[in-house]
Order: structure tokens, then sequence, then C-alpha cells
């Protein structure tokens, strides 16, 4: 187990890495919408979220017309996510849900409420997950939230942020909230998430190439003599 002084060098190295940013949009959303990136953004490559949250938004006039699209246009919009299908029937049925209660597309009154009061709320809706919940109050609400991933937990869990035996993703976030500070939150799971996608991949991570192996306890355990060769190779003088 790392302990937290390791723990705060990792994240100082992975914040610091070269290219470990990008997550989300770019921009400050709305809630309803920064509700609906998070649908996209779950399990999912950043580009491949920000193209489908794109999508939604140029071939549709607005949300009202995305909500009594097809799931098949849907679908073609949201297509380069895994589970488009899925997606687009809880993005139909959070938009529908959201219509009935206020014969709007407006969240916004959810910044006025306290923090615990809005997140119930925000979790209280069908489509809603802890992925989801995290994400809007991470990025929309100002409260500490890490969401949880596949590809979040999968390097948190090689890099020694969380118990290599951690299984419980709500587990997982409670931790990783100790060990990320709030204002360090954002840029956590953008880099975390990069990470995931161009390395730390479930079968053969690229742990050569990958900026975090001298501090993945995972990649040392794996590829340590090939990684020691490689350091070997660029310390000798041409």
């Amino acid at each position: 187990m790392a302990t937290t002084i390791n723990k705060q060098r990792t994240l100082t190295h992975l914040l610091a890495a070269p290219g470990m940013a990008g997550g989300s949009t770019g921009d400050s959303l709305p809630v309803l919408e920064e509700f609906i990136f998070a649908l996209c953004r779950e399990n999912a490559a950043p580009e491949h979220a920000r193209q489908a949250f794109q999508n939604l938004k140029t071939r549709f006039f607005d949300w009202n017309e995305v909500r009594v699209s097809t799931i098949r246009e849907l679908e073609e919009a949201m297509a380069g996510l895994a589970d488009a299908e899925a997606r687009a029937q809880r993005l139909v049925s959070f938009l529908q849900e959201v219509f009935e209660e206020n014969f709007s597309f407006d969240l916004e009154a959810l910044q006025k409420k306290g923090m615990k009061q809005a997140a119930k709320k925000l979790m209280g809706y069908g489509a809603a997950n802890e992925y989801v919940g995290a994400w809007v109050v991470q990025r929309s609400l100002g409260g500490h939230a890490i969401p949880i991933d596949s590809g979040t937990m999968r390097c948190a869990r090689r890099l020694g942020l969380v118990e290599s035996s951690l299984e419980d993703p709500e587990a997982a976030r409670t931790m990783l909230e100790h060990v990320v500070p709030k204002a360090k939150g954002v840029g956590f799971t953008d880099a975390v998430s990069t990470l995931a996608e161009q390395f730390c991949w479930e079968g053969e991570p690229n742990c050569s190439g990958c900026p975090m192996n001298a501090d993945c306890p995972a990649a040392q355990d794996t590829c340590g003599e090939q990684l020691a060769s490689a350091r070997t190779a660029r310390a000798k003088p041409r």
C-alpha cells in the first residue's frame, strides 16, 4: 500500500506529465448540458465524448428535438461511443423526466441549492449514476467529487492511488477525494482519463511509452526489466 507521500508525489507527476489533459469540453456548461456530456463521457475516450456531444448540439435544433427523436437517430449522433443505444435511451429518459418536471430544459436552479440537496436531486434522475452525479458536482456545482469509470479505476489501482485489490467504485471515489485536493479535481479527472486512453489499456498496456512508468507499481511489476533496459540504453553516450 502506497504511503500518503508517495500518492501525493504520483499525483504531482501525473498532473505535470505532458499531454495529460483535455477530458472535458473546454467550456463551462449549464447543469443540464454537463449531465448530458457526462452520459457521453463515462467509459469513453475524451475526444469521442466531445464529438458525440457536439453532434447532439449541432444536428438537432434543441434539446426538445433530441427528446422526441428516435433512438436510432441519437445512436448515429453518438457513433464512436460504446453502448450508444443504451446511452441514447438514457438521454431520452433524462430529457423526458426534466421536461415533465419543469416544462423546460433548465436545471440552473440547482446552483442555488445546497450541495447535498443538489446532488440528491441529480441522483434522483433515472439516467443518473455515481459517475454522472460526481461529474456534474465537480464541473457545474463546484463540489469536490471524483467521477470513477473503468479507466479511472484501472489507472488509480495500477498507480497505487487506491488499493490494487479494491473493486468498489464508491470506495475508490472516497479514497481519491482524500488524495486529490478539490482544486486539482478537474485536472486529475482529465489526466487520468487521457492516461487510460493513450497508455494504460486493460490488456497489454503501453508501459514503456507511458510518462508515469517510473511512478507506477504495476509497470514496475510487469515491465520492470524492459523499463530498466530502456533507461540504460537512453543513458549510454552516443
